[in-house]
């Protein structure tokens, strides 16, 4: 039913897990064989509903972006730098000292002004502005620190690559 030996292994596999579960539901008004035969031809239904997902090879182009990606082995997928940079980012903003924090969210993230930061913090706006400013700073250091160690820690993996 499903053309592909690994897929059927997992449907067999699949199949009875369901038994076990279904075992007790079994009232005998037929053969068992009956039963379980109806059991595993739902399980592969089922399977064949839903929304097959799409595989792709490594080797084969990439051309569902505007400029294909030629998928290599070690180089870096340029559709996750986003998605790295910002738990970066999240990582750093962690490390802030909570007051720093606090006052970054505050503004960069949630965009408040600074007087209603004032106001929330019971705190001047020189203050807020300041607490802001040194948030920055050091973030700017956590972010560098972290970019050179991974660049460091990656360094002797490429070379040893290729």
């Amino acid at each position: 039913m499903t053309g592909d030996t690994a897929e059927a292994e997992d449907l067999t596999q699949e199949a009875f897990l369901q038994l076990f579960r279904k075992i007790s539901t079994f009232r005998g008004e037929s053969a068992f064989s009956t039963w379980l035969h109806r059991l595993v031809v739902n399980v592969v239904l089922m399977h064949l509903r839903k929304k097959d997902i799409p595989r792709v090879s490594l080797d084969e182009m990439d051309n569902s972006q505007e400029e294909p990606v030629k998928r290599e082995y070690g180089d870096d997928d340029r559709r996750l730098l986003g998605s790295v940079d910002r738990i970066s980012l999240h990582n750093a903003i962690e490390e802030l000292p909570p007051g720093y924090r606090a006052i970054f969210v505050l503004h960069d993230v949630e965009g408040y002004e600074h007087n209603e930061i004032a106001q929330i913090m019971n705190c001047s706006v020189g203050n807020s502005k300041s607490q802001l400013h040194k948030a920055r700073v050091k973030l700017r250091e956590v972010l560098r620190r972290d970019e050179n160690k991974l660049a460091r820690q990656a360094t002797p993996a490429r070379r040893k690559a290729q």
